[in-house]
Formats: C-alpha cells, structure tokens, sequence
C-alpha cells in the first residue's frame, strides 16, 4: 500500500518562525539543504521521515502537529462559504481549495472572516426592524462568532489553561477533591461561601459568594470553580485574552467567561488523571461521571478536549442540539466538521435522543467524504429545580472515527466490518453531495438541479 505524502509547508514556517530561526540555521538543524528546505516550506516536496524524526528529536515537536487537521477544517468552513449563492459561478475546484488551506491558512481565515462580514450585513439588511434599531450600520464580525472560532481553531484546548487547572486539582497527578480546594482558596481571601434556593445565582459581592441549590451538584461545583478561576487566574486569562487579540469589547468578555468555563471543566476533570481513566473505563461516560462528580455533558466535552501534544486521546467530535435541531455547542477534533449555521442532518442520531431520555443511542455513520464513526447520542435535559421553572431540553452527540470505535465500551457487539451498517450522512443539506437522501430539506448550491413534471419522487426534483 503506498504510503501518504505529507505536505505541512504552513506548519514548517509556522514552526520556524516561533524557533525564531532563518531558514539557514533551520535547515541546519534539521539536516537537509537550504533549498530543500525551501521547497518543503513551500509544499514542492513533501516532508521526508528524516525531517519528521529531526523535528521530534531536536525541538520536541509533536509530529501530530504537522497533520492536515487545521487545513481540513479551514477546507470545509471555506466549502460551506462558497455554498452560498453569491459565489454560484465561481466555485473553485476541491484541489485549490485544499492548496489554499495549506500554503495560505492565514488568507482563508482572512476570506472566512469576509464571507462572514458579508453574511452578518446581509441578514442586517433584511431585517427591517433591527437595520432602523442599529445606530451607524458598520459592518462588524458577531462577537460570538468571532469566540466561537477562537475556540475552534485551537482545537478547543488551551495549554496553559489546562495544566493550570490541572496543578490546581490534581498536583501530584492525584485527584484532590477540588470542591474543597475551592473552599480552602475562598476561606484563604476572606470570601464566605453560602448556598440560596434562588435560581440561577452565582455572584461575588461584599465578601460573599452565593451559589443556587436549585441546580445539581455538578453544576454546582462548576459554577464554584468557575468563580475560582477568576479569582486565581486572572492574570492568565488576560495574557490569552491578549494574545487572541479579539476586535470587540464584547467579544473579549464573552472568551473571558468561556476560559473560566475551560479552567472548571479541566479542574473538575484534570487532564493526565482524567486521560487515564477514560482509557481504563473504555471512555464508558457514565463510570467516568460517577468517578468524578461530574455530569455527562460535561465529561462527553471534556474527552473532545484532549488534544495534549505529546498526550492526545481519542479525537472526539462533541456536538449540543436543542429541540429545533439548532447547534448551541460544537467542536470536532476529527474530520468530521458541523456546519457554521443553521442545524445538524436530519439523519443523525442526535435528533432521535429526545424520544428516548435517560438511554444512549449509539449509530455507525459515513459522512459524503466516505470516513466511517461510531456516534453516540443522548438527551440532556435540565430541570429548573422547582414546578414553575422551565426544563432546558438539549442532545448531546460525541462520536470518533471507526478506527478508534474498539477503544469504546459502545462498539461492543457492533457489526463494525459491514459497511451497509453505517448509516450515510452529511453536513448540512446545502453542501451536501449525496443525490438521493430521503430527508433532503433543500436542494445542494453545488450542483445542477432536473424539473421532470412527468415524474413523481421523494423531491420535486433530481440532482444532476
């Protein structure tokens, strides 16, 4: 079987610039000539055994690091971009695509950021009301937008967030228990900790923290390590506030609140301790929820995030659904990418986990792309802890490529060799390339549509 080119020019640069290297002294460290090195930077050739093996043995790298995860993502964002119908005669070919996502990253995150200026104008134009309530008009990314890619493109784990967390709950590579460390840190300060049948209340004041009782336990302790975050790490957060250099105010408090987040999930389950018992347990979320004190949504995140270069776990996609289908939390560290807008395909397993609480739904699943996962799903709804309040009803999904399905304790008894097993689905309807799908919604941008009135089928139409 002939073995897969690797062609990582951006990573090289990326890589030497950090070293603060020329090219000179670089290609004398790796061992191979300048203009070799040259035509390496600039994907002519592809990275040879040699160069991968210098790079691990002189700077440390993670080789994982040269894979094409980045430029798979940066592909898909820019397919789903140039789906919209502004571009329908310009449709670059998948080749191009993929060279632009792998010489260029930084001008595909630069079209990105462009198509999504242009779509956030669009949709302000067509809104009547908002355009009349919006003082000035300019043009500007969505905050939550522009955190929500933050996020993404760091594969959703940040190194010294999480190894903060990590010497705050488990120093010696044991567990402490971090709801009493919690406590300990907020007695040290002077701050008094109390607990109110009030719903939704976590604030500091005067000395005291509040917390509600009204939510479960591990909510609870979240919210305290949260709490814990802004209080310890303050100058953390902001130095990777800094470096992210977002465009808004508001951008930067929402990432602000989304780092505290990262540091109470990852010090309610550190990484190496955790790590190892989602490999002892098989990733059995339940056995993983009860060890911890955690609830499942947040263990099913957390194993997203175990990207550690040197310590990687299983690459996870994680995805939060509500009822209407819309996508309220995402990230992938596999090739499998959620679409930027709008809802999930219809033929997942996410959206069948509310007709069945309380149970995993597990499904073996092709994308168009042809890569074969074992998806689990499951509902998580949330009670308002009391008759009037309202029950937040939400689906979690957490899937992984088939090659890894063995490493779970939900492969078992699967027919993982039968390809008729795997259910075919996709991303999104609009840049979906399958032609016949019972639940198509609308039509692909793509591709040419046929109107045969003499003929009846599932759609009024056939793609051609």
């Amino acid at each position: 079987m002939a073995t897969q080119k690797l062609y990582a020019g951006a990573k090289l640069r990326e890589t030497r610039a950090r070293l603060g290297l020329t090219q000179k002294a670089f290609a004398s460290k790796l061992g191979v000539s300048l203009p070799y090195l040259n035509q390496m930077e600039n994907n002519h050739r592809p990275v040879s055994a040699a160069v991968v093996l210098a790079l691990a043995g002189e700077f440390g790298l993670d080789v994982t690091e040269l894979s094409a995860g980045d430029a798979e993502r940066l592909v898909s964002d820019m397919r789903e971009a140039l789906a919209d119908p502004v571009f329908a005669d310009t449709m670059p070919p998948l080749a191009d695509l993929r060279l632009a996502a792998s010489n260029a990253p930084m001008l595909a995150r630069a079209f990105l950021e462009l198509h999504r200026t242009y779509r956030q104008n669009h949709e302000r134009l067509a809104s009547l009301d908002e355009a009349l309530g919006r003082e000035g008009g300019a043009a500007h990314v969505s905050p939550w937008e522009e955190v929500r890619d933050f996020f993404h493109y760091c594969d959703n784990y940040i190194d010294a967030v999480d190894r903060a967390a990590e010497r705050f709950a488990a120093p010696d590579g044991q567990v402490l228990d971090p709801e009493r460390q919690a406590r300990a840190v907020l007695a040290a300060r002077g701050i008094d900790l109390r607990f109110s049948d009030s719903p939704d209340v976590r604030a500091l004041a005067a000395g005291v923290l509040t917390i509600s009782t009204r939510t479960a336990g591990p909510t609870q302790r979240f919210q305290l390590l949260h709490q814990i975050a802004l209080l310890t790490q303050a100058d953390l957060i902001e130095a990777t506030l800094d470096l992210a250099r977002f465009q808004s105010d508001a951008a930067r408090a929402i990432a602000k609140i989304g780092l505290a987040n990262y540091f109470a999930g990852a010090a309610l389950l550190p990484y190496r301790p955790f790590l190892r018992a989602a490999q002892e347990t098989r990733h059995d979320l339940e056995r993983l929820a009860d060890r911890f004190g955690a609830s499942i949504e947040q263990v099913a995140h957390r194993l997203s995030t175990l990207q550690r270069p040197g310590m990687k776990g299983i690459p996870f996609f994680f995805v939060r659904v509500d009822q209407a289908g819309t996508i309220t939390k995402r990230h992938s560290a596999t090739r499998l990418q959620f679409a930027r807008f709008g809802g999930a395909c219809p033929l997942w397993n996410v959206h069948q986990a509310f007709e069945t609480p309380g149970r995993f739904l597990r499904q073996l699943a092709e994308t168009p792309d042809g890569v074969r996962y074992l998806c689990l799903a499951r509902d998580v709804s949330k009670s308002g802890g009391s008759f009037h309040a309202p029950v937040r009803r939400y689906a979690i999904g957490l899937g992984c490529e088939v090659s890894h399905a063995r490493d779970l304790v939900y492969a078992d008894d699967l027919d993982l060799a039968n390809a008729r097993a795997f259910a075919p689905i996709g991303i999104s309807c609009r840049i979906c390339d399958r032609t016949e799908c019972h639940q198509r919604s609308v039509p692909p941008l793509e591709r040419q549509l046929r109107v045969d009135p003499d003929r009846r089928g599932i759609l009024p139409y056939e793609i051609g």
